[in-house]
């Protein structure tokens, strides 16, 4: 088979027109050639750092939806199925990823459970780790994001690097506003990635330290307009992701859209493309088409170098995807969950007045990074309470896998007034949270997800609006149209009620993150991020 067009020779920094012979998968040669097509030919895209179940889909699914965009491939860290449902749900999403003609990479999660000041549903220890890392589908060590363990020589930590550098295999970092000598220390035990720099100064010291950085632009944390310098200046050293995509905004786009981004600031149009197509194969040395003979025959054709619309997308020398259409057939999903909570009362929301000030989380629209505010308490009968005037609302995490009592406390930034919202997506043990102005419909709001065990869930006194995710309570066995069209109308109603976030869901479900400065709250409690002490 041959494919011709205007070459994008990304390692010999050249476009010409050409034509690639292919055959049984393989690019058997790449030759120049006259009265070519007027399309553009490429190797294709691929997200360096992505958690698939954040798109609340299946990889098959996904799959569906990314090829249009000219994703290739994706390096893919099944950690927050694997908080929920351990091995067993690393081997679903390997398993349901095998027929997506995308190529999925996925790592070991390195850390299940993410900390200990939260209950998981599973726990993934070193043996199991070393069991991972063994496979030929396995990667890499996906983000340790313990790195208070890295600095302070924890055992186990220390154990899981060691057991990945022993199988040749990298480890991805996870170190947010880490500098200086403890990011000198954390990158010397062997972390070779970040995804998780929030300023150009944070990236430019990790990289003096020989660190890769992943630029990240997802639908809650959204770094590129602070690091996009480091595509001019350092272009050997970067790689693009999206972390964390949520269904609508799959539908818009990838890992293109920050292409088209980069390439209309001016960049370099070979520094770009290497960014977002050949680092992570050298990175994590990953089976992929570069254009170069004998290697797999892995392209995508876009029409034009301005907007970047994909017409074609190859994967093994099969095309998977043409003008709008995905070659894909429907297939049947299993289901897989672990869900063991009971509905909750008003009386157990109950957070009983004991100091003049309580702690606050301070939610950022487009950051997982939150703010520590110290306020008077509304206290009414001797309980603190929720206080609409100075947007102070209650929220709280249940632990889903042991019925718990709910963890109360109080955040600000959501701007909800008569209205309540709940998810099983909360990163990262996936515990049920809710928050509201109201606790009744903060019960009403938590026992739909109780119910329907897992999703997302909104309620006002008169109306409410229910997502179900019946895989681990993460994802959903319908389409990304289908979910994202849901989702869509789900966070509408929710800013509607007065929430001026961005993405309201999406900001709720780090709220649990307790790995990301400065204040979380886990199924145990309030937690200080800065100094993992609870309050």
């Amino acid at each position: 088979m041959k494919v011709s067009g205007h070459i994008i020779d990304i390692l010999k920094r050249k476009i010409f027109s050409g034509t690639i012979n292919f055959d049984k998968g393989t690019i058997l040669s790449v030759e120049q050639s006259e009265n070519v097509p007027d399309q553009y030919l490429l190797p294709g895209f691929i997200d360096a750092h992505i958690h698939i179940e954040s798109s609340m889909v299946t990889p098959y699914e996904f799959a569906k939806t990314a090829l249009g965009h000219g994703t290739v491939a994706t390096v893919s860290d099944p950690h927050e199925i694997a908080n929920v449902c351990g091995l067993e749900g690393v081997n679903y999403m390997i398993e349901n990823a095998k027929s997506a003609g995308l190529k999925f990479f996925f790592g070991a999660p390195s850390c299940v459970p993410a900390t200990t000041y939260e209950n998981a549903g599973a726990i993934i220890n070193t043996d199991l780790i070393d069991n991972l890392l063994a496979r030929n589908d396995i990667w890499y060590l996906a983000e340790m994001m313990n790195w208070p363990g890295v600095l302070h020589n924890d055992p186990e930590v220390l154990a899981k690097i060691k057991i990945a550098q022993k199988h040749l295999k990298p480890v991805d970092g996870h170190a947010p506003g880490l500098l200086g000598l403890d990011a000198e220390n954390y990158i010397s035990k062997g972390m070779s990635t970040d995804h998780e720099c929030f300023t150009i100064e944070e990236a430019q010291n990790k990289l003096a330290f020989g660190m890769k950085i992943i630029i990240r632009e997802g639908s809650a944390a959204k770094n590129f307009e602070a690091l996009h310098p480091l595509i001019g200046s350092n272009p050997d050293m970067v790689m693009f992701c999206s972390d964390d995509k949520h269904p609508d905004d799959l539908i818009e786009g990838h890992i293109n859209l920050m292409v088209k981004r980069a390439i209309a600031l001016g960049y370099n149009i070979f520094d770009v493309l290497k960014i977002a197509c050949i680092n992570p194969i050298k990175h994590y040395k990953l089976p992929l088409g570069s254009l170069v003979p004998g290697d797999p025959a892995d392209f995508i054709i876009v029409g034009d170098l301005k907007d970047w619309c994909v017409t074609n997308n190859y994967i093994n020398g099969e095309l998977i995807y043409s003008d709008g259409n995905c070659m894909l057939a429907n297939k049947n999903i299993d289901l897989i969950n672990k869900f063991n909570c009971s509905e909750i009362d008003i009386k157990s929301l109950e957070n009983v007045n004991s100091s003049k000030t309580i702690p606050i989380i301070k939610a950022l629209d487009g950051s997982l990074i939150t703010e520590k505010n110290w306020e008077r308490a509304k206290v009414i009968n001797g309980l603190n309470v929720s206080d609409i005037e100075r947007d102070i609302l209650k929220i709280c995490v249940i632990n889903r896998y042991t019925p718990s009592k709910p963890a109360v406390g109080f955040i600000q930034g959501f701007g909800l007034k008569g209205f309540a919202i709940a998810s099983t997506v909360a990163h990262d043990s996936h515990n049920l949270i809710a928050l509201g102005d109201d606790d009744g419909l903060i019960c009403k709001a938590v026992n739909l997800l109780v119910q329907s065990k897992g999703g997302l869930a909104a309620v006002s006194k008169e109306d409410k609006m229910l997502l179900e995710l019946p895989i681990a309570g993460l994802m959903s066995d319908r389409s990304v149209i289908e979910i994202g069209k849901t989702y869509e109308e789900i966070s509408a109603f929710v800013k509607n009620n007065g929430c001026k976030l961005s993405s309201p869901f999406m900001t709720l479900s780090f709220m649990a993150l307790l790995v990301i400065p400065k204040i979380k709250i886990s199924d145990l409690g309030m937690f200080d991020a800065e100094t993992f002490t609870f309050y």
